[in-house]
């Protein structure tokens, strides 16, 4: 399919031609839904932890005789059922990561891409560089265009300018190609790419 490139200024710069195979596939929620799941897990920190009978702070002495009081037999103070024992089943750190296919997680790239493409969400620029780096100066160009919800998405690096500029507004996240990912493209509301960004994820997922 042709999609028209603009500028940051909103201007036109020509045409370029996406792939139906990654910008053109139908809505799959089930698989976006996997994918995001998949990135929420790995970032969780998974360091919850309570002390089990081994690390309570506590007497090994058996509280009392074994027979002949009338209570239940009891081995330690430490255990769950007195106060300041352990947790039994309590949370311990471990990883909350789970694996998902590389096709899955393709075709979740390939699906939010297409979401946005489908709903004129969708903005391919000629390229994403800003010389002085002024906030202000791209906050102007962003308000022209409309964009307030954004990820701009670039080559194989970004501009250092450009991304120092756009590191002060709310709402606006820069990610090289390499960073692609499927959580960031569906919790801003406009996509923005590069051609050298387009021509690194068609490389990237053909």
């Amino acid at each position: 399919m042709k999609v028209n490139v603009v500028t940051i200024e909103n201007g036109k710069a020509g045409t370029v031609e996406l792939a139906d195979a990654i910008f053109g596939l139908p809505s799959r929620p089930d698989i976006l839904h996997q994918v995001v799941r998949w990135q929420l897990a790995k970032r969780q920190a998974g360091t919850h932890k309570t002390k089990d009978i081994a690390e309570v702070s506590g007497t090994g002495k058996k509280p009392f005789k074994q027979k002949g009081t009338g209570h239940a037999r009891q081995g330690s103070m430490r255990s769950p059922q007195f106060r300041g024992g352990a947790i039994i089943f309590g949370p311990v750190v471990r990883s909350h990561a789970f694996s998902l296919n590389k096709k899955i997680r393709a075709l979740g790239l390939k699906t939010a891409m297409s979401d946005k493409q489908r709903e004129g969400k969708l903005f391919i620029v000629d390229e994403a560089k800003l010389a002085d780096g002024k906030t202000s100066g791209l906050a102007k160009k962003f308000k022209a265009m409309g964009w307030d919800s954004v990820l701009i998405i670039d080559g194989e690096a970004v501009d250092e300018g450009f991304a120092r500029a756009a590191h002060n507004m709310k709402g606006i996240d820069v990610l090289p190609s390499i960073g692609a990912n499927v959580y960031d493209i569906l919790r801003r509301d406009v996509l923005v790419l590069t051609k050298a960004a387009v021509e690194q994820l068609e490389k990237r997922l053909s």
